[in-house]
């Protein structure tokens, strides 16, 4: 029954789906993959709460267990509600407490509320259980405000051969090429990356020529035109914020800025819109845009914890969805980020993101993901006009009380104090840049990829390749 309930549910027959597994759930109640595949489809259904009860009850079923209370801190982690997800962590340690993956989640969600202390000290213990395991290494690294030693680098050398995983040598390769940049050994740094990559491109795919062709057809199915026609249709509120660009290019501290505002709740990266999007196909019109825009607007609900009139959805790829978003939603406010293009490619180049994220793995790529990211912001500065906010990183960063209040001016919001604190609001921050935007703004990192620049000709070359009329 569970076999039968995965294609039910790529096919687009939840109910079926879920009829299905939650009869493999009564039929095998101690059965965890059973219950990890029903709480998941809960999960994508908008229920979270649903998948919460089913792990409580099975822990009433299976006291001593401890695959309930791993699901559960999953759950809770996947829904937004770390400091719930910190108290099943702590009870599945207390059970488990030689297990090295438990001691891995338990620091990545230390690391998501501030607790840095806690979380080096998580993953810390995780590695005495399993030096070789590539994610609490990484874990380690992305605190970034941690520098790994000697010792630590020695390890990873060690564990590399041993680790068969694609995803652990991944993660060890990304883990290394931080720490090695860190002590100056860009040459050896940059051949991790690189190895890394080229690992997390066999995991998740990527195909650059699809992209093209999607920035050409947004381009020609989103012209002034189409978009006056459409004018007053769609849903009406002014809700969401989006904030789009490419990945490291100072999304989350604009996040954390606008969610430091007392009329803004920061929901950071949100799945919804591309789920969406995909229900929508090419194009939208009429009822259809506001069905959707509304339908948008309920998903993303589902994950408000407070009465806060505005919220922001800080998803870099919804660039992809410009059209889509002044369609479904025109009185939404959209952002875009742009930093520096070596500086921005290059760090992306460097961060490891999630085994799924479908991303350039190679420079080329990387660079050519770029110019079709300028194609479709340009287009639509040039059929919408004003449309869209810029916020260039490097001026935000010159300039931090200037550039916010040019932004709360467009998102129509009042001047807050607060806004130029971001770094002292305690939000869950789930991103690589978590540890980042709770320090003061500074100008750490802005020329680190001078340090690579010997080996980032492909990068530049095909930077530089990009249209004229592009910025």
């Amino acid at each position: 029954m569970s076999q039968l309930a995965g294609p039910a549910a790529s096919s687009g027959k939840g109910d079926t789906a879920e009829a299905l597994l939650r009869r493999a759930v009564e039929l095998a109640p101690g059965d965890a993959q059973a219950h990890a595949d029903l709480a998941s489809l809960l999960m994508r259904l908008g229920r979270a709460h649903e998948a919460i009860r089913l792990l409580d009850e099975a822990l009433v079923r299976t006291p001593a267990a401890v695959w309930p209370l791993s699901l559960k801190a999953a759950v809770l982690e996947g829904d937004g509600r770390l400091r719930e997800a910190l108290d099943a962590h702590r009870a599945l340690l207390a059970r488990a407490p030689r297990a090295a993956l438990p001691w891995t989640n338990y620091g990545r969600a230390l690391a998501a509320v501030g607790d840095l202390k806690a979380a080096i000290e998580a993953y810390r213990n995780s590695l005495a259980w399993n030096p070789n395991q590539g994610f609490a290494w990484l874990g380690l690294a992305n605190l970034r405000t941690l520098r790994l030693d000697p010792q630590d680098v020695a390890a990873m050398e060690q564990a590399l051969p041993r680790v068969a995983d694609s995803l652990s040598r991944t993660q060890l390769h990304y883990a290394l090429g931080k720490a090695l940049g860190d002590q100056g050994r860009f040459a050896a740094s940059f051949q991790h990356y690189e190895a890394g990559n080229s690992l997390r491109g066999g995991l998740a795919a990527y195909d650059a020529d699809l992209l093209n062709k999607e920035v050409d057809q947004a381009r020609a199915t989103f012209t002034s035109a189409f978009l006056d026609a459409r004018r007053g249709q769609g849903c009406q509120a002014p809700d969401p914020i989006f904030i789009v660009g490419m990945p490291r290019s100072g999304s989350t501290l604009v996040e954390q800025i606008l969610a430091s505002h007392p009329l803004v709740e920061g929901l950071g990266e949100l799945a919804e819109l591309g789920e969406v999007a995909a229900a929508a196909g090419a194009e939208a019109d009429g009822s259809d845009a506001e069905a959707l825009g509304e339908r948008y607007l309920a998903a993303a609900g589902r994950r408000r914890r407070t009465e806060r009139p505005f919220f922001t959805d800080k998803m870099p790829a919804n660039w992809r969805h410009v059209g889509l978003i002044q369609l479904i939603l025109p009185k939404a406010t959209i952002i875009d980020v742009r930093r520096e293009p070596m500086a921005c490619c290059f760090s992306s180049f460097t961060t490891y993101f999630n085994r799924h994220t479908s991303f350039p793995a190679t420079l080329p790529d990387l660079a050519r993901y770029y110019r079709d990211y300028v194609r479709a912001m340009d287009h639509f500065d040039e059929v919408a006009p004003g449309r869209v906010h810029h916020v260039q990183y490097e001026r935000l960063v010159d300039d931090l009380e200037g550039e916010t209040r040019r932004l709360l001016d467009h998102v129509g919001l009042p001047f807050a104090a607060e806004c130029l604190r971001f770094h002292e609001n305690p939000r869950e921050v789930q991103t690589p840049s978590a540890q980042q935007v709770r320090g003061p703004i500074n100008l750490d990192g802005l020329d680190r990829w001078l340090s690579y620049e010997s080996w980032l000709a492909p990068l530049k070359q095909g930077l530089e390749a990009q249209a004229p009329e592009s910025r």
